[in-house]
């Protein structure tokens, strides 16, 4: 039997749900969840092998159109649309508990365009009466072609087989691009970064966790299989220091601890985290 491909763009608005969605496919953690907008800076690239077909799934920023008025900006739009390019089919996540129509008809506008097929996934299902999708559906079905409907919820799995399964139609003859056993396009050191990343997001507000780089200086694996990692939280404002390091070294030390048992799900070890906050 030949081995197929299908490339997947994983589009929708911020807080969706694509990055539940990426994580719940592939099996491991390796795009970050927060309700910050645009967490996903990177073009997230997850693979699901489905017995000859191999799924390329690209986990997008949220496609909320950014103005480019900043390089972080710039840097979201590239790689929104690098996404799309590489696909061969849109998946549009809707937080079917809170559907904006006059946004949502904006983003059809603009994706229509791109002559891609397009399947609309109503995420949050549990949040909402099925019913009350009816009459969304039609309406979305009399101004755009869309190739299905089909409801799920990424936070409890469910509905995920019967969507992989419909999307696994369209794969077609092609070799794989990644081995068996590869499930993204990103290291490990990118994956421990993403979770620190992910977690000073968790305790801290505004501006900080979007001016904050992550770059791993030690990984190593002891006798003991025990994993020692040090990471620098490098920040561009001296006055961000004192906040991430909170009373008397409070706040770093709860990022330190919730960071820590992260890693060590992942690997299954016992992890020694350090970090260090370096201004440049």
């Amino acid at each position: 039997m030949k081995n197929k491909i299908l490339k997947i763009a994983i589009v929708g608005k911020t807080n969706a749900g694509k990055s539940t969605l990426i994580n719940q496919i592939v099996g491991e953690k390796i795009s970050i969840q927060n309700k910050k907008v645009n967490t996903t800076k990177d073009l997230i690239l997850g693979v699901k092998n489905l017995k000859e077909t191999q799924l390329l799934f690209y986990d997008t920023p949220g496609s909320n159109f950014i103005k480019p008025i900043n390089n972080q900006s710039k840097i979201l739009k590239t790689n929104f649309w690098n996404g799309i390019n590489n696909s061969d089919l849109i998946l549009y996540l809707i937080d079917s508990n809170r559907i904006n129509f006059n946004f949502l008809n904006n983003q059809l506008d603009i994706l229509i365009d791109t002559n891609k097929k397009i399947i609309i996934v109503f995420n949050k299902i549990d949040l909402i009466s099925s019913k009350k999708l009816l009459p969304i559906i039609k309406d979305i079905e009399s101004k755009y072609k869309i190739e299905f409907f089909i409801s799920i919820s990424a936070k409890k799995n469910k509905g995920i087989n019967k969507l992989l399964e419909e999307i696994n139609k369209y794969s077609y003859n092609s070799e794989w691009i990644f081995k068996k056993d590869e499930i993204t396009n990103k290291n490990e050191e990118f994956i421990i970064n993403e979770l620190l990343r992910e977690t000073i997001l968790e305790h801290l507000h505004k501006e900080i966790p979007y001016n904050v780089n992550i770059e791993i200086v030690t990984f190593k694996i002891l006798k003991n299989k025990d994993i020692k990692i040090k990471q620098k939280i490098i920040i561009n404002e001296i006055r961000y220091k004192k906040i991430i390091l909170g009373k008397k070294g409070e706040m770093i030390k709860r990022i330190r601890e919730k960071c820590q048992k992260k890693i060590s799900q992942i690997f299954k070890s016992k992890i020694h985290l350090y970090l260090e906050i370096i201004h440049k």
